[in-house]
């Protein structure tokens, strides 16, 4: 199917966007944690059932997971993937819309929860997407996934979908492509061959020390102090071990001691996170934080060895070659000056592209823009883009509904038709 042929499929195939821009703020409205997207998964299970576009829908895979699938004669099977959850952020963005959610945590601990990232987002533009590819099924051949995964922002989700049979209950895909919507101009898409997303490891540090009274420091080894000099030292690792030309970034998220400030605490927990888009890279990074952790703990006189733990791990996304030059093809021809085919590699991580490397099967990742076109004009002029646009993960971060959603449900039905060819 020529570029030019799917972009008037398009056009001739539309979708009621009122119905999804309410659709949108109601996922908005109610986040779900990680491993908690309960509601959030019997909704899009719903509303896929209510299209009765025949397709066969699939609940509770590795956990709160669904894929619906449309077979639709002899061809490829590409699978369209959208992630579900929330994140423990309290949101500030003041639309009418925002979240006043809270949930029990892993931990038991009762956190705000708000789409801080942009999931619902990505679950309301594949929903419109099954809808809209649903209602061409005389224009293509072959058989159309969408899949719904929860626990992303723990990098659980996906392996968790494959290890629970996933490919027992669903055919295995020829293709795996997502999308993810990030702080760019409204309208923005963007992709590349090649390394697209990080890969991310986190840790849970636990450093002990010997507890007393804030008045007596000279009976107490204090785990506060030792923190403070393990997460100072940390911050050399990239700085003055990485060449520069390499790409490594080294975050403290998290760092807890004691009750009060008259009681030396007698451990401290530290929680690390480490991006890098280069396995060598990586491994010296990793063996550079537990030589770190190790001798400080030592030099502040630690009762014993700290205790590393990783928590998550993302792999490293790569879009195949010749998979995204076909898209490229197609978005170009359709997105015209709006597409960058040679968008940098994000410092973020995924971890969707296990639905397809599990499988030894390509993918295809890439990003759209969901800022406002004049506050992201304006910024630009001003030279204060990282100072006036909230990111992914902030309290403010709240993607313009249109052209947002519009071109999420665009990007996803171009890169499905593109393989999906009539035969």
């Amino acid at each position: 199917m020529a570029p030019q042929d799917l972009a008037s499929l398009l056009q001739s195939s539309p979708v009621d966007f009122d119905f999804y821009e309410a659709l949108y703020k109601h996922f908005h409205s109610n986040p779900e944690l990680s491993n908690q997207e309960a509601q959030t998964a019997a909704k899009a299970a719903s509303l896929l059932r209510s299209l009765n576009a025949g397709y066969e829908v699939c609940t509770s895979i590795g956990g709160h997971g669904l894929a619906g699938v449309l077979k639709n004669g002899a061809g490829k099977t590409v699978l369209l993937r959208a992630d579900m959850d929330a994140l423990p952020v309290k949101e500030d963005t003041r639309v009418e819309y925002s979240s006043k959610v809270t949930m029990r945590d892993n931990d038991e601990i009762i956190k705000p929860v708000m789409h801080a990232c942009g999931h619902d987002v990505h679950v309301t533009a594949l929903l419109a997407a099954a809808e809209r590819l649903a209602k061409m099924k005389e224009s293509w051949s072959g058989t159309l996934i969408v899949l719904f995964q929860p626990n992303e922002e723990r990098a659980g989700g996906a392996q968790a979908m494959v290890d629970d049979g996933l490919y027992d209950k669903i055919p295995i895909p020829d293709i795996v492509l997502g999308q993810h919507v990030m702080a760019r101009r409204a309208g923005y898409v963007g992709c590349r061959v090649g390394n697209i997303l990080s890969e991310a490891d986190s840790f849970k540090i636990t450093l002990f020390g010997r507890g007393g009274h804030g008045s007596m420091p000279h009976r107490t080894v204090d785990p506060v102090v030792m923190a403070a000099s393990v997460v100072m030292k940390l911050q050399t690792i990239v700085s003055r071990e990485i060449d520069p030309d390499q790409f490594a970034v080294v975050t403290v998220g998290s760092l807890q001691a004691g009750q009060t400030e008259n009681i030396i605490a007698d451990r401290a927990e530290v929680r690390v996170n480490v991006r890098t888009q280069n396995h060598e890279v990586r491994n010296k990074v990793l063996a550079s934080i537990r030589r770190v952790v190790k001798g400080e703990c030592e030099a502040s006189g630690a009762t014993k060895e700290p205790l590393i733990e990783e928590t998550t791990h993302f792999p490293l996304s790569v879009n195949d070659e010749a998979v995204t030059k076909s898209v490229h093809e197609a978005f170009g021809a359709f997105f015209g000056d709006r597409f960058d085919p040679s968008t940098p590699c994000w410092t973020a991580s995924e971890d969707y592209s296990i639905l397809g490397s599990s499988q030894g099967k390509p993918c295809c990742f890439w990003f759209f823009g969901g800022t406002d076109e004049k506050l992201w004009d304006n910024a630009e002029r001003k030279g204060r883009l990282a100072e006036d646009i909230p990111v992914n993960h902030s309290p403010f971060f709240a993607p313009v509904i249109q052209p947002t959603l519009k071109t999420g449900i665009d990007a996803l039905c171009l890169a499905a038709l593109t393989f999906l060819r009539k035969l």
